[in-house]
């Protein structure tokens, strides 16, 4: 394990000036943000890069000076971990971080060896006018439509037959543009698209994912599983029978009640007081509406930290299908993607343990001219292949608005 006590970080109250205090302009294009409703950390340069299962002991070898004591000041980790959970991690903890907390105070934290005099001046972006954004996009579906309904309908097979109760199913979009897509552009376009999710940037994996996976504040833990769709149409009576529909399809809530089950279970594990509502609500976005479940609890002893809860809880049923095992065994044979990052956690955690970390959907992984999209989809039972493509090409509209500017 890499020790980090020739590190200091220093943790300070600024002024929240409308000018220096944006986390979107400090984390720039190749910083790191998880930002959610004017909340949250953004962070420049690398003090290190540790694995997950290294990071709280890292956290807590950096000696801390922090006037401020809240959650998210002194060294953090920031980062997004694969899909596959047996794949490799990286967190980053960086060299500067700018925070905001809901009630408007802000901070900056500085990384560096003790005695030495730290700022972040040295690794804020270099801001560049003259870049001309792209404006000619070629979308490619990397999977044809017709072969990816057809692995759909193999998913149906499978779960009729009793060796799933449900799997979920990617499909993967590539966009190719003329100039290099920028994340900071992008990120921007999210904002204003989707102001209530999370928005978030680690090392060119971008988005704004609705889904909680974890908060932890102390004893305090909470998750907001989503599973179920509809579209939303933008006529209020219309969206309001949608969402009752939603809420009375059998199996949407089949689809729903085995993610809350799952995560239900795994967080009883670990609390000595946990409040699971007898049913979900609809969480409207701008062109979908899920049901959600918000679930909270009270963390018995030993507190396991936000990002250990994370990967436990990592990948629920939203996300891969269950039985676990089974479903992440058929998405390795049959998906024929790569996930990557996607669908994984992103978000950050604390020398405390506190922290928040979502699930990575509502992404797109940018590599100068290209960027590479993917969506999910429950598969249960009663699904159609028709019908669960027509859901991917709704939740692929989130990214593809922020990216796609002709």
């Amino acid at each position: 394990m890499i020790r980090a006590d020739h590190l200091t970080a220093r943790t300070v109250l600024v002024a929240p000036n409308e000018g220096d205090s944006d986390l979107l302009a400090f984390a720039g294009d190749d910083g790191l943000l998880v930002e959610q409703e004017g909340r949250g950390l953004a962070g420049r340069g690398v003090a290190l890069r540790v694995a997950a299962a290294d990071a709280e002991e890292v956290l807590a070898t950096i000696r801390t000076e922090d006037e401020v004591g809240r959650s998210g000041c002194g060294p953090v980790v920031m980062g997004a971990l694969p899909f596959d959970p047996d794949a490799p991690t990286s967190l980053v903890v960086p060299r500067a971080i700018l925070g905001r907390m809901g009630d408007g105070l802000v901070f900056r934290t500085t990384i560096g060896p003790a005695g030495e005099v730290s700022s972040d001046e040295d690794v804020r972006p270099v801001a560049n006018p003259t870049r001309h954004p792209a404006d000619s996009f070629t979308l490619t579906a990397t999977i044809p439509h017709r072969e990816w309904c057809a692995i759909v309908a193999e998913a149906v097979e499978v779960i009729e037959s009793g060796k799933l109760r449900k799997v979920v199913v990617a499909r993967e979009i590539a966009v190719e543009a003329n100039r290099p897509i920028l994340a900071v552009d992008v990120l921007a376009r999210l904002r204003a698209l989707y102001p209530s999710c999370l928005l978030f940037s680690i090392d060119g994996f971008v988005g704004a994912s609705p889904e909680l996976l974890v908060s932890r504040r102390g004893d305090q833990v909470s998750s907001h599983p989503l599973a179920g769709t509809i579209p939303r149409s933008g006529d209020p009576a219309v969206d309001d029978r949608l969402g009752a529909a939603l809420l009375e399809s059998a199996k949407d809530r089949e689809e729903h009640a085995l993610v809350v089950d799952e995560v239900a279970a795994v967080l009883r594990r670990h609390c000595e007081v946990l409040d699971v509502p007898a049913g979900p609500s609809i969480v409207p976005l701008r062109n979908v509406s899920h049901l959600g479940t918000r679930i909270s609890g009270r963390l018995g002893e030993p507190r396991p930290s936000a990002l250990a809860l994370a990967r436990l809880l990592h990948p629920t049923p939203a996300v891969a299908g269950t039985p676990t095992t089974d479903a992440l065994a058929w998405i390795h044979q049959f998906e024929r993607l790569n996930r990557g990052r996607f669908a994984g956690p992103v978000g950050w955690m604390d020398a405390r343990g506190d922290g928040d970390w979502a699930v990575g959907i509502r992404s797109a992984e940018l590599d100068g001219h290209r960027a590479r999209l993917m969506a999910g989809v429950g598969v249960v039972a009663d699904s159609t292949p028709e019908a669960e493509l027509a859901e991917t090409q709704l939740k692929l509209q989130a990214l593809l608005a922020a990216i796609v500017r002709p």
